[in-house]
């Protein structure tokens, strides 16, 4: 691309180097034909005229060379300006390819990102059916805790009444274990009255006793009349 701008300044100089010439050429032309051509003028008055037209071709020499060396710094400017420009396009070309890459690289940055996102967002629907679902494990495992605290209390109340009714049937127990050993003191006692009444010849302390004892006279009535002694026989209902 520095050649480009190159070749136009050096067309450029060459299209004014060309106008320059051919105005010269242009100017000897008519200088030869207005000297050659018949009139009355006097010849003090052609080179006067002639003179004038050397001082003007001269000044427009020197306009030229100036115009020329102006022209030639200016192409000069113009090109070392095209050669800057044309650095400058490339360095921006090479900012753009690296700001394409860049972009390219932010698109795919992107594209993962936005995958990225899809798979968060997923894991947090899958969380969130996760949560509900454990809070409603959670609220089954605090109703079944309060059943079993419920339950518990159940069972201790029922505890704390069976130890109220072992030690009730225990003190009935040892209540009735008493009554029976008075019971069975008692019979023994009545036995042995008994078996003394029964004897064929009874002591007559034995026979007051058997007909004056309470605990025979109860044994009568219980056993509906009993051999007291020769002759005697308790009556029911004998005291």
């Amino acid at each position: 691309m520095a050649a480009a701008p190159s070749k136009s300044s050096q067309k450029a100089k060459n299209v004014a180097l060309a106008l320059l010439a051919i105005w010269s050429i242009v100017s000897l032309v008519v200088i030869v034909v207005w000297a050659t051509s018949p009139d009355l003028k006097s010849s003090a008055q052609c080179r006067a005229e002639l003179q004038d037209t050397k001082e003007k071709m001269e000044g427009a020499r020197v306009v030229w060379g100036k115009d020329r060396v102006a022209l030639e710094e200016k192409v000069e400017e113009e090109r070392d300006k095209q050669e800057r420009l044309a650095a400058k396009n490339l360095l921006l070309l090479g900012q753009l390819h690296a700001a394409n890459g860049s972009l390219e690289e932010c698109r795919h940055d992107s594209v993962i990102l936005n995958m990225n996102i899809s798979v968060l967002q997923e894991n947090v629907e899958q969380l969130r059916e996760k949560e509900v679902n454990l809070t409603s494990q959670l609220d089954l495992k605090e109703e079944h805790i309060d059943t079993l605290e419920q339950n518990l209390t159940q069972a201790v109340h029922l505890t704390q009444s069976c130890y109220s009714l072992k030690d009730a049937a225990q003190s009935q127990m040892s209540a009735a274990q008493i009554q029976t050993k008075a019971c069975e003191s008692k019979q023994q006692y009545l036995q042995k009255l008994l078996h003394k009444c029964k004897s064929p010849e009874p002591s007559p302390t034995e026979d007051t006793l058997c007909t004056c004892s309470p605990e025979f006279s109860a044994t009568a009535r219980l056993f509906g009349g009993m051999y007291c002694g020769p002759g005697k026989e308790a009556e029911p209902g004998q005291t």
